[in-house]
């Protein structure tokens, strides 16, 4: 039994969508081997069955009871065989099915994560969940049929073979006759290949605007939205099923080719036969063997259709696949990383001047969020590198795109002002790597001023943590998120506006234990709130994107009127 995940999912060779399906069926290159055996077998068992018919009736007609014992035994010894071989390919197929998808979808997951904020930049979340949901099945499915496919392609060629011995003309049929019909369906493949892959992206669309319209509900609610943006979805599922409508045409003539090309060769073929027969250059008994043969051409002509639609829908979905996968993240270990700088150093962004001793809390004050959020993804190595914005911050001296990005992880923790929570215990929440006893947990809930989050839980840090953490509140979310920040305990804790949530009161429990949580490592907070800012040892003022001023709060509350006017904001009684 084939175990999913995969432990490594492997690096896909992304240059076209069918190097990365041939890069697939290198790596399950087994299983597709057991599936293709089992798929010939149980196919050819089918149509020999026909064969043994046509010799038992024959040896009927002949009086030739031991004969026809004979062949009725070879009729149940071929059923046998169908039985059994029908029963592994299936499994094969699901099995080949499940890891090709499996496998993609694994890839998907990890590129993901190690693109970070570059990939919903470049392509849209909903377009990205389509892909993981819809897309990495429709490769499967090529594999799925594989099987069928193969054991049809034999059929196909034994069959003709029989014929051929007993008529040459009959054999030429069928021998060519196939694989021209097959062509035949080539021209309705197009249309189908464009609709769906329109289809694809309009549905990719729908899904991403469904998402954005769930992930700002409550807005949309407190400005009264909700009806604009439903007429906005309910256009655009228009667009989808219009889209749908269009796919519907060449799939159905499709659909229909699949019965009616195969059933032209079967009146071709019994017709021609009928004729032999009449002309005496075929007995009875051939004539009952040809006949069930070229009925059951039907299967391996319908199966080769049906092997070409999925592999029309396997390359659309490949395609998008490593469409995902060939966005490049904004960062990147370099291939000689530099040496790790000593522990005590500083954190330095030279674009703005911004600069942080380890040991300390500074405060980060910057005329809008904006320029404080780039500043902090600038300082945690999250900017794009070619990007105009991006300079190399360093840490104790080295900069930082000079490091290993794990060592960058490590050393330098980004909390962003929108708090994300998944779905899990919410102990597995806070401490992802389950590497922290309970009492290290509580302690760190504490610290965040949370104890009251986990009081209102009935089942504390074993409560299941809904989607989004949508059953917390804002301010419950970001407490919840400051507690996971601590639990990491890096050597510099950047966090952006991490009280903006919560309450005076809450907010000046907060600011008065942060310090001790975080010991001697260095902390950044980017925030204009004084009760944060009396509590830090030193302020940097930033204006137009350079440092205006630092120094003590109180002392810049009293030098520099445009840092008073910022943080009082017209409140200076």
């Amino acid at each position: 039994m084939h175990r999913l995940p995969e432990e490594d999912p492997g690096s896909p060779d992304l240059r076209s969508p069918v190097r990365f399906v041939l890069w697939l069926a290198r790596l399950q290159w087994r299983l597709l081997a057991g599936g293709t055996f089992f798929g010939i077998l149980w196919m050819v068992s089918q149509a020999l069955v026909f064969v043994a018919i046509g010799e038992a009736l024959g040896s009927g007609v002949s009086l030739r009871l031991s004969t026809v014992l004979e062949w009725s035994g070879a009729v149940v010894g071929l059923g046998c065989v169908q039985a059994f071989s029908g029963r592994m390919r299936h499994r094969y197929a699901v099995t080949n099915w499940l890891v090709a998808s499996y496998r993609s979808i694994q890839l998907l997951g990890r590129h993901a994560a190690q693109t970070g904020p570059a990939l919903p930049a470049s392509i849209p979340s909903g377009d990205v969940v389509n892909t993981v949901a819809s897309d990495a099945i429709r490769v499967g499915g090529m594999f799925d049929v594989s099987a069928r496919f193969a054991g049809a392609i034999v059929a196909w060629l034994v069959i003709a073979g029989i014929l051929f011995a007993s008529s040459g003309v009959l054999g030429a049929i069928v021998l060519l006759g196939v694989p021209a019909l097959m062509v035949f369906t080539v021209p309705l493949m197009r249309p189908l290949h464009s609709t769906q892959a329109v289809q694809r992206e309009v549905v990719g669309k729908l899904t991403a605007l469904g998402a954005d319209t769930v992930a700002g509900l409550r807005i949309l609610r407190g400005v009264g939205g909700e009806e604009e943006f439903l007429g906005r979805y309910r256009a655009k599922s228009d667009v989808v099923r219009l889209a749908g409508n269009r796919v519907a045409s060449p799939q159905a003539l499709l659909e229909s080719g699949q019965v009616l090309l195969p059933s032209m060769l079967v009146a071709a073929v019994t017709i021609l036969t009928a004729r032999l027969v009449i002309g005496k250059s075929l007995t009875g008994k051939e004539m009952i063997t040809f006949y069930g043969l070229s009925a059951f051409l039907t299967m391996p002509l319908r199966t080769g259709i049906e092997g070409i639609i999925a592999a029309t829908r396997g390359l659309v979905g490949a395609r998008k696949v490593i469409t995902v996968l060939a966005v490049k993240p904004w960062t990147s270990t370099p291939t000689a990383p530099a040496a790790s700088p000593p522990v005590g150093g500083s954190l330095l962004d030279p674009a703005s001047g911004f600069e942080a001793a380890g040991g300390q809390v500074t405060a980060l004050v910057t005329e809008t969020p904006e320029e404080a959020q780039a500043i902090a993804d600038r300082l945690g190595r999250f900017t794009p590198q070619n990007s105009s914005e991006h300079s190399a911050a360093s840490l104790g001296g080295v900069p930082l795109e000079e490091l290993d990005l794990s060592e960058v992880r490590t050393r330098v923790v980004v909390s962003d002002v929108e708090p994300r929570l998944f779905t899990g215990p919410l102990r597995d929440e806070l401490s992802p790597h389950a590497r922290l006893s309970d009492d290290e947990i509580l302690l760190a809930i504490k610290q965040a001023s949370a104890e009251d989050v986990l009081d209102a839980l009935a089942n504390g840090l074993d409560t299941d943590v809904e989607e989004r953490g949508r059953s917390f509140s804002g301010g419950q979310r970001q407490r919840l998120a400051l507690t996971r920040a601590l639990l990491l305990n890096p050597e510099f804790l950047v966090l952006v506006e991490p009280t903006s949530a919560v309450d005076t009161h809450t907010e000046g429990r907060i600011a008065g234990r942060l310090r001790e949580a975080r010991g001697s490592n260095g902390t950044v907070i980017a925030t204009t709130s004084p009760l944060l800012l009396e509590r830090t040892d030193h302020v940097v003022f930033i204006a137009e994107g350079s440092v205006v001023a630092a120094g003590p709060h109180a002392e810049l509350l009293d030098k520099v009127p445009a840092y008073r006017a910022l943080i009082l904001r017209g409140n200076d009684a």
